[in-house]
């Protein structure tokens, strides 16, 4: 294939990859207020559209159309360009992400990644790490002491929760050998335990159990959701780091949020539910294992929501320090003893 079909290839699959997460966006927000309303025994959006399914559209007018006001005094071009910044790094996380393998069309060999880097787990941990730095500009750039609060807040917690988040993926490493996602998902494919239509998938999320529970638990620390959204504690901090932002410009902090949540969901279902591999499917079919796993993963998501109360920042920092950072070292250390011994 020549370099012009490679680039219209890979403008195709960017502009499906955005489409996609701006979709999944959309309907998170109206799956999250339907699955917690039930949860508490209320109705939920129900009136724009067949059951409500249009009321994210309706949101959407909404926000586009509301009027985005800039505080007095602040830094107008920081203050614009911090929901930018958020929004970004959301849609650029999920480059890495393989939903399938490969198919074929048009007699042209198509792989369902945009890229396949081979050091992809450093490309995720850094391009999460820079989505802070939006909410941080934002909060300093409000000239308001609770925005301000907010974004100091959400650093401190970055931080706090990235050391554990990235030595949760160290036992991944060790035992692949790679930093590709592709090749995370293949050493996936053979079976723990059993054989023929009785077995144990070799997923790390049975391999590695210690470092998926750290890896999750810093994972929706770092997409500041509950129980962990302390940059933006309402009851405290009025908003946090987007009290002063309204309209579109609120709308894309909103956004990557959620879109976060969804490339949460993503990363979990490659690196340790062995990504677009499951049984009763041929390969061909493998998107649909890979969104039914990212799906039950956003359940979660919103059933965790909807269940705890909303941690106490002493003990958010606590929890991180003493307990997350201590179990994921425990998980270096025996991964690395386990290579070293095996080898």
């Amino acid at each position: 294939m020549d370099l012009l079909g490679v680039l219209i290839i890979a403008l195709v699959k960017s502009a499906f990859i955005a489409f996609a997460l701006l979709t999944g966006f959309a309907y998170m927000t109206y799956a999250e207020r339907r699955v917690v309303a039930f949860m508490q025994i209320r109705k939920g959006p129900n009136r724009v559209g067949p059951a409500g399914l249009l009321q994210p559209l309706a949101d959407g007018i909404k926000l586009f159309f509301k009027e985005t006001p800039t505080p007095r005094g602040a830094d107008v071009a920081v203050y614009t360009i911090a929901p930018i910044v958020s929004a970004a790094m959301a849609l650029l996380a999920f480059a890495v992400v393989p939903i399938g393998d490969r198919i074929e069309v048009f007699g042209q060999t198509i792989d369902l990644y945009l890229t396949d880097l081979p050091i992809a787990l450093l490309y995720i941990l850094g391009v999460t790490s820079l989505g802070v730095y939006g909410i941080v500009l934002a909060g300093w750039s409000s000239n308001n002491k609770y925005s301000l609060l907010g974004g100091l807040r959400s650093s401190a917690q970055m931080i706090s929760y990235e050391l554990p988040l990235g030595l949760s993926l160290v036992a991944i490493m060790l035992l692949t050998g790679s930093l590709s996602m592709i090749d995370v998902v293949r050493w996936q494919q053979q079976p723990l335990i059993g054989s023929g239509n009785f077995f144990i998938p070799r997923w790390f999320l049975f391999v590695a159990p210690l470092g998926f529970l750290v890896w999750l638990v810093s994972a929706i620390a770092e997409t500041n959701r509950a129980p962990f959204d302390l940059p933006e504690a309402e009851t405290e901090l009025v908003a946090g780091y987007h009290t002063e932002y309204a309209g579109m410009r609120f709308a894309l902090f909103f956004m990557a949020e959620y879109i976060n949540m969804i490339n949460v969901s993503a990363f979990a279902t490659t690196l340790f539910f062995g990504g677009w591999q499951g049984p009763f499917l041929s390969e061909n079919l493998g998107p649909i294992w890979f969104l039914l796993k990212v799906a039950a993963i956003l359940f979660f998501y919103i059933w965790l929501r909807a269940t705890l109360p909303r941690f106490r920042y002493d003990r958010l920092m606590t929890f991180g320090w003493k307990v997350l950072l201590p179990l994921a070292l425990l998980n270096v250390f025996i991964y690395a003893a386990y290579v070293a011994f095996a080898a």
